[in-house]
């Protein structure tokens, strides 16, 4: 008997956002983090950004270095074989979909808050980078949680 096919890891997934400076690389990092050498992961965006150090200090805290991140879009990526791309942006998840049409890959829309679009002071960006960071995490545990062992 089979895990159902939602609980099966795939080989390859891709995370991707806006400009791979934030949402997409904690989510890589954070798959990679649980996952180990289990799944190949990458991240991506639609246009290139500059790693964001907040997002770099936000993982930090949970023990997770981004920073030697390098952003890259779509089209930087070495290799295309994914079998998943989960796009945490409007804009990523319509390159995504284009992509479904001569690649075959299961396209998904996480929706995640730009953590940039929160004002206030230090502080307070802070807590928009974990909150986006620790949704990240329990999104990636609960989609990719290993499945249940059989009953006997």
């Amino acid at each position: 008997m089979t895990a159902p096919a939602a609980r099966q890891l795939p080989g390859a997934v891709l995370f991707a956002c806006g400009h791979n400076a934030i949402r997409s690389p904690m989510a890589a990092a954070l798959m990679r983090h649980q996952m180990g050498r289990r799944v190949y992961v990458a991240s991506a965006g639609v246009r290139q950004g500059e790693l964001n150090h907040l997002a770099v200090e936000v993982m930090a805290e949970i023990g997770i270095d981004i920073a030697d991140h390098e952003p890259q879009t779509f089209d930087d990526l070495y290799d295309t074989s994914f079998d998943l791309v989960i796009s945490l942006s409007p804009e990523a998840h319509h390159h995504a979909v284009e992509m479904t049409r001569t690649m075959a890959i299961t396209a998904e829309y996480w929706p995640t808050p730009d953590p940039t679009a929160a004002v206030g002071n230090r502080e307070q960006m802070l807590e928009a980078f974990r909150a986006v960071r620790d949704e990240l995490q329990r999104r990636i545990r609960e989609r990719f949680a290993a499945p249940a062992p059989p009953n006997p």
